[in-house]
């Protein structure tokens, strides 16, 4: 489709997380209670708290750079539309969201919590300096897929590991599934969204790479498998892990199988959705902690 066919249109109801980045935070803070069983931790207050709000602060801030240097004429989606239009509100609401995460991590992290998010944060601005300002079209640079989904991983898993109790051999496979979930998901919306990328001067992995949607629609179906397989050779919380990493597998391609149906918009909010299956086994243990 040409890009300058894509039409915007007003947002519907489902589009609001994504408009709002409300969407990833909430991945993140599913897996990372996932990886936490997993490790066999239980972590406070504070560690999801810096975690949700920081994914939220990398997320605004990725589409407030990306709304505010397009020309008007050339935004294509409703989520980086609304950070154009709302600016200015929306970057208050950002320093004042990074001003408590910034206390919070201050006064609630421990040392080795808050030395690995420090260098996490290096890691993050410095994606954002590059992918988005600096080498932003650039075909020799790493796919801003890996490095989102690379960043989003180490963010999840990064609080459970360095908790002193924490079983780094139970946490390294499952937080190795969900960054290989991640990178599927981040794959395929770039090939449902080339148009778009196209539009806004942005390469991506379907764009770089010749067979990058050829790829991008196997990724899930790679990560179902070899997460079926971690599944029937562990057992316990790793195995739960391992499953639901091979249902949001099986559910990302479905969503890739209907895509064309769907609608790119669409496809983007299912697809973000179908890496939430971790509130599948979180509900049931809440559910049996209140019968009990």
């Amino acid at each position: 489709m040409p890009a300058g066919k894509i039409e915007i249109g007003p947002i519907q109801w489902w589009q609001w997380p994504t408009v709002l980045s409300l969407d990833a935070p909430a991945v993140a803070l599913l897996w990372q209670a996932e990886l936490s069983r997993a490790a066999g931790v239980t972590l406070p207050g504070t560690p999801v708290i810096v975690l949700g709000s920081s994914v939220w602060l990398a997320y605004v801030a990725d589409r407030w750079i990306e709304g505010w240097r397009l020309a008007p004429d050339s935004v294509r989606t409703q989520r980086h539309r609304f950070y154009r239009r709302w600016r200015w509100p929306t970057a208050a609401l950002w320093v004042a969201v990074l001003s408590a995460d910034l206390v919070a991590a201050l006064t609630g992290l421990s040392r080795p919590g808050l030395a690995a998010g420090l260098a996490l944060l290096v890691a993050v601005a410095t994606y954002l300096l590059s992918h988005q300002l600096v080498h932003r079209n650039r075909s020799w640079r790493v796919p801003k897929e890996i490095c989102v989904a690379g960043l989003l991983c180490a963010g999840v898993a990064l609080f459970p590991a360095v908790r002193p109790e924490a079983d780094l051999p139970g946490l390294t496979v499952p937080a190795a599934l969900f960054a290989l979930l991640c990178f599927a998901n981040c794959a395929l919306i770039s090939t449902w969204e080339h148009a778009v990328d196209r539009s806004h001067g942005q390469t991506s992995f379907s764009l770089q790479f010749r067979h990058g949607a050829r790829i991008s629609r196997t990724l899930p179906w790679m990560a179902a498998g070899v997460a079926m397989a971690v599944a029937a050779a562990a057992g316990g919380p790793v195995r739960i892990a391992a499953l639901c990493a091979c249902s949001g597998g099986g559910l990302l391609g479905i969503v890739d199988l209907f895509q064309e149906r769907l609608g790119w918009r669409l496809a983007r909010i299912l697809g973000d959705v179908a890496l939430m299956t971790p509130a599948v086994p979180l509900a049931a243990v809440l559910f049996g902690g209140l019968r009990a």
